[in-house]
């Protein structure tokens, strides 16, 4: 069990927008449960019971995907990537909706960016990344006309397990008190 000192499978699914790795929301423990459930009523699913585990993370090295230097290197990787599969004759994946919304919930472009990017440092022998974070826009508009998604979250993808330091259960709130900002 996860939190008696096991660790979670990582992901390694070819739309896995952020890469391969395991992966979390960012302080959103609704969103992640949500997630769960909505993930535990498909027939294919193997969440049988939906619930959140908490994690201590490290994100070491971070290819941030909030920070310019870091979308500067992802652009020269998709350029790298398209160039070299124009050359071997293939053709770019596409990152597909599944949904009313036309969230691109299936990313398998970013996915091969996200890796050829990994891979082309490994090529050229400098630190890999142990993690990645990102801003995923998902879901309805807020309220209309507004550029804000109901489901909008932060995810990392951790790919050093030793960044993570722990697991643990979040514990319910105490509605006595308020929640800290």
């Amino acid at each position: 069990m996860i939190l008696h000192g096991g660790s979670l499978k990582p992901s390694i699914n070819s739309y896995d927008w952020l890469g391969h790795g395991v992966y979390f929301w960012e302080n959103n423990e609704q969103r992640a449960l949500q997630f769960a459930q909505e993930a535990s009523k498909r027939a294919t699913s193997s969440i049988k019971e939906p619930f959140v585990v908490g994690a201590v993370i490290d994100l070491g090295y971070c290819l941030d995907l909030t920070d310019m230097s870091c979308l500067a290197e992802i652009k020269q990787s998709y350029k790298a990537l398209r160039d070299a599969l124009v050359k071997a004759g293939k053709d770019l994946p596409i990152n597909k909706s599944i949904d009313k919304n036309g969230d691109l919930l299936l990313r398998h472009l970013d996915c091969a960016v996200i890796e050829y990017e990994h891979a082309i440092n490994e090529m050229a022998k400098v630190k890999s990344f142990d993690s990645v974070r990102g801003v995923f826009v998902e879901g309805d508009d807020l309220y209309p006309g507004g550029g804000i998604k109901e489901k909008n979250h932060i995810q990392i993808c951790v790919r050093n397990p030793n960044c993570i330091k722990g697991y643990f259960l979040p514990r319910l709130k105490d509605e006595n008190y308020s929640n800290p900002e």
